[in-house]
């Protein structure tokens, strides 16, 4: 490959370029979205008529330079209908239009009757719906892809991807092309260029486009961390890297140096002929081999696509299927070497759980009575787990043999990881859902120290208009609960937002925030973090196994973050899409934080229920108030 990128380099991309212009018409389908919450429409009615007139519309309106058009059609609800395409900011007018007449030949097949209706491709994008949505940057529908190899030197790689990611969306922001786009290649070793690209759909201002793009960013960590490639797409920007060049690198070459050759002197028309005939007999079979290795190439990937695809979809079919989740009690048994005390992880307030190998030789956790309600066979209720091999995050942060192994590139991108997953549950799910018992122990690491949020016994699950509940049953671990909750039994997704801030300053000082133990004059793990950042000395609460190497803002950042989410009005608190945003972008301003929450529980107060449960086993612990050693929560259906 080196030797005939050296010789052929310029016929190599002029050849590939014929076929990628030749193949642009069939068009990478990647995901479809119908809102079915949304109303329908019949198909003789205005606003089908409407919308078959916008979808020629957008057809028509393919050619435009900036590879962009928005456009409304009709005039009163409920038949009004507005629509845009999107183009890769790379193509060519006639890839863009071959790209958009698909998407608007196809959407009506995944979306016969919707209102609003949304295509993606991997060269376009093309929505419409009965609701103005312009110049509003979205992030629902998302569309998460990732390259399923791995990479070697994770974290450096994925630093230089989200320093290059950071740099090309403020470009993007700021394009005065009219197109919203950029695109960027990096070094990453000497023979690995990371290719990067963020896009914006044009009506969003520059402030939406920025935060469009930086929400994008956020969640690459926790969706493609470690792997070679990966993209997000939302309906209003979508950001994509490769270690291989997936856009027209010659439409947006990277900044060069020119130079200019000296002009060679003219060759006589003896030598001329000589040469011709040289370079004919030369070029043409060098032309004719670059050629069929390029077909054959672009073949070989696009047959690989098309493999790739099945086998996920066909994953994801089995997955829904009840037979492909359900394990006889034998196997299970086995896998246990029947509940063997040997293989017990651990005790929690819902049952035992025992570590277990399939005869695939695959991993597994098995927690014992753990899912009410699916029987397995007979009276056995057993919940089948990924096998999560580091633990919890307390066992880390508490556990002096293990505090080394956390360094802060680890620890902010748990951190990251667990905002990720909390909101995800609060916005991103179907459903909106509270945890209430949000915890380090309750913070699962896999093998590559992803954070993954685990023990769902005391969620609650909120309607779509829903804001706060309210309970006689508080129930939770002490040091992670808010006031308002544990006082008054008010919750919401500001609960969690609490708890999560409790989290990151156990993080970041290596501290328990239920047994505080400190040299400083500090009642709790929230009065000492709040001392050290009024005084201005916020690194003193660093861990000291961090002292060595930290990154400074980033920790200070952090603890900010982390004060913001333990203030005793939920109101002042951040929601998790915030915190988020002010994780990945340094652009985003940080109001100041008032003093953190405190409250004392009553000695009278009997009917508090405290979790205290540790990461392998249930303990009772001594405290002056009414104690429960077990998860206790009122189960409701899912």
């Amino acid at each position: 490959m080196v030797s005939i990128e050296i010789s052929v380099t310029p016929l190599f991309y002029i050849f590939l370029c014929l076929l990628s212009l030749h193949s642009a018409a069939a068009a990478e389908f990647l995901s479809s979205d119908c809102s079915p919450n949304t109303t329908t429409y019949t198909q003789n009615s205005t606003y089908r008529r409407n919308l078959n007139s916008l979808l020629s519309s957008l057809q028509s309106n393919s050619t435009r330079k900036n590879g962009f058009y928005n456009l409304t059609v009709g005039r009163d609800p409920p038949d009004i209908v507005y629509g845009l395409f999107l183009c890769r900011g790379d193509l060519t007018q006639d890839a863009c239009q071959d790209c958009a007449s698909t998407a608007a030949g196809e959407i009506l097949q995944h979306c016969p009757i919707q209102k609003t209706a949304l295509v993606y491709y991997a060269e376009c994008t093309l929505r419409y719906s009965n609701r103005s949505f312009f110049s509003v940057w979205q992030r629902d529908p998302t569309l998460q892809l990732l390259n399923t190899g791995n990479i070697s030197q994770s974290d450096r790689f994925m630093e230089l991807l989200g320093n290059t990611m950071n740099e090309i969306a403020t470009r993007a922001a700021n394009d005065q092309s009219g197109k919203k786009f950029a695109t960027e290649e990096a070094n990453f070793t000497s023979f690995q260029t990371l290719y990067t690209l963020a896009q914006c759909t044009p009506d969003l201002s520059v402030s939406n486009c920025d935060t469009c793009l930086q929400t994008a960013i956020a969640y690459l960590p926790s969706c493609c961390f470690g792997r070679p490639g990966g993209r997000v797409l939302f309906p209003s920007c979508n950001v994509r890297y490769e270690l291989y060049p997936f856009y027209n690198v010659t439409a947006h070459p990277r900044s060069q140096t020119p130079v200019t050759p000296s002009p060679p002197a003219p060759p006589s028309k003896e030598k001329n002929k000589i040469s011709s005939t040289i370079i004919i007999a030369i070029v043409v079979p060098v032309v004719v081999s670059v050629v069929l290795f390029a077909a054959g190439f672009c073949l070989l990937t696009r047959k690989r696509k098309k493999y790739d695809a099945v086998e996920q979809e066909n994953a994801a079919n089995e997955i829904t299927t009840v037979e492909s989740l359900l394990f006889d009690f034998a196997t299970i048994e086995a896998a246990t070497d029947k509940f063997s005390v040997d293989n017990k992880l651990g005790e929690g307030g819902f049952g035992p759980v025992y570590k277990g190998k399939l005869p695939s030789g695959q991993e597994i956790a098995v927690k014992r009575r753990g899912l009410l309600g699916f029987c397995l066979e007979g009276e056995e209720k057993l919940l089948i787990y990924e096998f999560v091999p580091n633990k919890s995050l307390d066992y880390f942060l508490f556990g002096t043999e293990k505090q080394g192994q956390l360094n802060w590139i680890k620890r902010y991108k748990i951190i990251g990881g667990i905002a990720r997953g909390i909101l995800y549950l609060h916005e991103d799910s179907r459903l909106k859902i509270i945890h209430r018992d949000l915890k380090t122990s309750n913070i699962l690491l896999d093998e590559d120290m992803n954070a993954k949020i685990s023990d769902f016994g005391m969620a609650r699950i909120f309607g779509v208009d829903q804001s706060e509940g309210n309970t006689s049953r508080v129930v939770g671990t002490y040091g992670y609960m808010p006031p308002e909750y544990a006082m008054h039994g008010q919750f919401s997704v500001k609960s969690d937002v609490y708890s999560y801030g409790v989290i990151i300053l156990e993080i970041i000082t290596g501290k328990k925030s239920n047994n505080f133990q400190s040299t400083d004059e500090a009642d709790d793990l929230l009065n000492y973090a709040w001392k050290h950042w009024n005084s201005g000395t916020p690194l003193e609460l660093l861990d000291p196994s961090l002292r060595s190497s930290y990154s400074r803002n980033e920790v200070i950042r952090c603890i900010h973050i982390g004060l913001l989410c333990v203030q005793e009005d939920p109101a002042e608190r951040p929601t998790m899409a915030a915190i988020v945003l002010m994780l990945n972008s340094y652009s985003i301003t940080l109001q100041a934080p008032r003093p953190p929450a405190t409250f004392l529980i009553p000695r009278s107060e009997s009917n508090f229920s405290i979790n205290e449960e540790g990461s392998d086993q249930s303990a009772s612990k001594s405290i002056p108030f009414s104690v429960n050693e077990a998860s206790i929560s009122d189960l409701y259906p899912r």
